[in-house]
């Protein structure tokens, strides 16, 4: 009997992918409901991976794009996708 396996990495971020600390709504992935970062056996990347999203989400908070902690996620919701529509009137 052969056992399914699944694969140790996520397969939408390829390894050298870049994590833009502007980009919030891919970030807000890495953070869990309390604002700490995942870790990488939760969010299935690797070492490598998870050093850039960490300094990527660290960078991000110091310029107040994610909050920090838990009484931010209290007063401030996550991030909100950027409709690619223009606006009008």
């Amino acid at each position: 009997m052969k056992k399914t396996v699944r694969s140790k990495y996520r397969p939408e971020f390829p390894g050298d992918y870049f994590f833009d600390y502007k980009d919030a709504q891919t970030l807000g992935r890495f953070i869990s409901e309390g604002g700490k970062i995942t870790p990488a056996r939760i969010s299935k990347l690797s070492l490598a991976q998870q050093k850039r999203v960490a300094a990527a989400v660290k960078k991000a908070r110091n310029l107040g794009l994610l909050p920090l902690g838990n009484e931010a996620y209290d007063f401030q919701e996550r991030p909100e996708a950027i409709s690619p529509k223009p606006f009008s009137l």
